[in-house]
């Protein structure tokens, strides 16, 4: 009977013990309380390939941005690359004092209606100060970029930015601004690419006329402050030559694959992950982490990268891999430098062409077939039709700029690359529509006012709507279709 209430009493024990209340086990609530990979995975090839795959769209407009402000520091003062290029020690900047020439093949899909400034920051340094000057009823955007290629600021015509100093600092300053600085814009990577634009006729009278106001046009560090504008002639700089880049065609190639692997965790570092991001991190991290320690899982690695460069890079080129459809064949990026985690059309920006305006600045519109599909070629010939009241509705201005292959200007004795609101001899039809003609022969004396010259083989159309009206945002007004004359 007692060996009876002993083993009762020990069952009754370990029942109680069950019998105890579920723990609830915490649910994360902030990205650092997800756990990530674990350090010493074994990974098959195939997954170390796809990562390494998506790692390469992710990061190629943060590489980009990282070597071109390392070629950036070895300027050794403001100048002029080759004569056309601005080019300045990082946190400076240089401005040209008129269009981009023609000629100049460093960067892909400039415009011949504003006149252009260039330069990097390092934040992490020292906040830079820029100089904004009073352009009265002229069209002017500073367009401040951070290393995913997002704008910062709104600075503009536009936006009724007042004339004055201002300030650039990092995700991490922390200090009061001088007195004499108008406002603060913050950049949440040290990285701010720095490009002015400031619409000119294209008449010698308003060269002239814009000289003194992109003068005043100046960035540099804030040690350099003094509450007085500083002017630099920028007619004057110096024009060292341009470093040749034996058998290169097209834009200067500033992410090779081969270099990714060891640029990628250097960037990673110069850019913290947006939230959402940490998981993105984490994943690329374990892999790069692997393959320096095993050469096989490097060699994969590596593999992916080279691969991803020719497959998924490179077409996206092509101005029909930009964005999203606008309708008549047209395509556009509806939220450039507002990109989020639209990895894919951040990185095909950054491929076909780098650095745009964001959609209420600037819509940008591609083209790159005629109403019937075919690629646009300057042995046909083509028109482009703007019916009465439908020439791109704007505040700011507009333009219709031809492309080579290479998405530089083509060569020809008009020395005319776009048309446009600059464009004061443009003839319109007696029903007060808009004929542009296309083609590398010219359409008629009657008609070479209207006529851009184009080269005999492939070429693209970009259509630029500066400060356009809502009906152009929203996609209620859209762009006319190429029609090839028969």
């Amino acid at each position: 009977m007692k060996a009876k209430t002993i083993s009762a009493i020990a069952l009754a024990g370990a029942l109680a013990f069950t019998s105890a209340y579920a723990q609830q086990v915490p649910i994360p609530t902030t990205a650092a309380e997800v756990p990530g990979p674990v350090p010493g995975n074994t990974m098959i090839r195939e997954y170390v390939q796809m990562v390494g795959r998506m790692a390469y769209v992710w990061g190629y407009p943060m590489v980009n941005a990282h070597n071109r402000r390392v070629a950036f520091s070895k300027a050794p003062m403001p100048c002029l690359i080759g004569g056309v290029l601005p080019f300045a020690p990082v946190g400076y900047k240089a401005m040209l004092a008129d269009y981009i020439k023609p000629n100049q093949t460093f960067i892909v899909c400039p415009n011949q209606e504003v006149v252009y400034g260039a330069g990097f920051t390092a934040l992490d340094k020292e906040p830079t100060v820029f100089q904004v000057p009073d352009f009265g009823d002229r069209f002017y955007v500073y367009a401040l970029y951070d290393q995913r290629t997002d704008e910062i600021a709104q600075i503009g015509k536009q936006y009724g930015t007042k004339p004055g100093f201002y300030m650039m600092v990092g995700p991490n300053w922390k200090g009061e601004a001088p007195a004499g600085i108008v406002a603060v814009v913050r950049s949440s990577t040290d990285l701010v690419f720095c490009v002015p634009r400031i619409f000119k006729e294209a008449n010698a009278e308003d060269t002239a006329a814009i000289q003194p106001m992109i003068n005043q046009i100046v960035f540099y560090p804030l040690s350099k402050f003094d509450g007085k504008m500083k002017t630099i002639d920028w007619s004057k700089l110096p024009q060292p030559p341009a470093p040749e880049e034996k058998g290169a065609k097209g834009e200067t190639k500033w992410v090779v694959p081969e270099k990714f692997y060891d640029e990628l965790p250097v960037v990673m570092k110069e850019v913290p992950p947006l939230p959402g991001e940490e998981a993105l991190y984490g994943w690329i991290s374990s892999v790069w982490d692997a393959a320096a320690k095993d050469p096989a899982t490097l060699q994969a690695l590596n593999e992916s990268l080279l691969a991803a460069d020719k497959d998924i890079i490179a077409p996206l080129f092509q101005f029909k891999y930009n964005g999203k459809c606008a309708g008549n064949g047209w395509t556009l990026p509806a939220n450039a430098s507002r990109w989020g985690t639209d990895y894919l059309n951040r990185t095909a920006i950054a491929k076909s062409s780098m650095y745009q305006n964001a959609p209420a600045e600037t819509q940008y519109q591609f083209k790159e077939t005629d109403n019937q599909g075919g690629q646009l070629n300057g042995n046909n010939q083509y028109t482009v039709t703007f019916p009465k009241g439908m020439i791109p509705p704007v505040k700011g201005f507009w333009s219709l700029t031809l492309y080579n292959a290479e998405h530089f200007f083509f060569p020809n004795p008009l020395n005319r690359f776009s048309l446009g609101t600059k464009n004061k001899s443009l003839q319109y039809g007696t029903d007060g529509s808009l004929t542009l003609c296309l083609g590398a022969k010219s359409p008629g004396k009657d008609k070479e006012s209207n006529w851009l010259p184009a080269p005999n083989g492939n070429f693209s159309l970009l259509l630029r709507n500066y400060w356009p009206e809502q009906s152009v945002i929203d996609g209620t007004w859209m762009p006319p279709d190429v029609e090839r004359v028969k």
